[in-house]
């Protein structure tokens, strides 16, 4: 689904509205989880670029159709494309990644948590998809050293053990290519806001 752009201002408005339709549709109910933001969603709440197509989180919660229908609502009433994805479906994750999202404060009223997924496990997914647009937000989380190259290298390497052709969906030496031109562009350009084309 198309929908309008998300700002920061539309992200923040979208993510307190289906918190609080959350918190309204399981009243009485535990409703400790989190809302973890994933690439160019967490960008653009950390303010690095200024839109993006398509809000896209994963959301760790204890009622999960409760979430959906809340979540729908506020895309709808926003008028913006909701992506729910949890990277280990579609790559394995680095040791670790639980520890490194990264906090970002309380959805009011509501139990959850708002975050950023694991940065390196989210470059990885990238990477796996590898067009430019895909690089452009690695080479962002780089830039503001949400991403040590070394520690990247050495994430990657304890990780490509556990890549195959079922894991990924693609042939673990084609994600060893990607991930080089990865960093050849790294070391000629600095990163630029490249949106997918609509």
């Amino acid at each position: 689904m198309i929908g309008a752009l998300a700002t920061r201002f539309v992200l923040k408005n979208f993510l307190t509205a289906a918190a609080r339709g959350y918190a309204e549709s399981v009243p009485g109910k535990a409703l400790a989880g989190r809302v973890l933001l994933l690439g160019e969603t967490s960008q653009v709440l950390e303010g690095w670029r200024s839109w993006t197509d398509a809000v896209r989180l994963y959301a760790d919660v204890g009622h999960r159709p409760e979430w959906d229908a809340a979540a729908a609502r506020a895309a709808a009433q926003f008028g913006v494309a909701l992506d729910q994805e949890y990277p280990g479906d579609l790559i394995p994750l680095p040791d670790g990644f639980e520890a490194r999202h990264r906090l970002v404060r309380e959805l009011a009223d509501s139990g959850l948590t708002l975050g950023h997924f694991d940065p390196y496990s989210v470059a990885f997914r990238h990477i796996a998809r590898g067009d430019e647009p895909d690089y452009h937000i690695v080479l962002t989380y780089m830039k503001y050293g949400w991403i040590d190259r070394e520690e990247m290298d050495e994430r990657l390497t304890a990780l490509l053990p556990r890549f195959s052709m079922e894991t990924i969906a693609q042939d673990p030496a084609e994600f060893r290519r990607k991930y080089k031109g990865l960093l050849q562009m790294a070391d000629r350009l600095d990163p630029g806001v490249v949106h997918r084309p609509f």
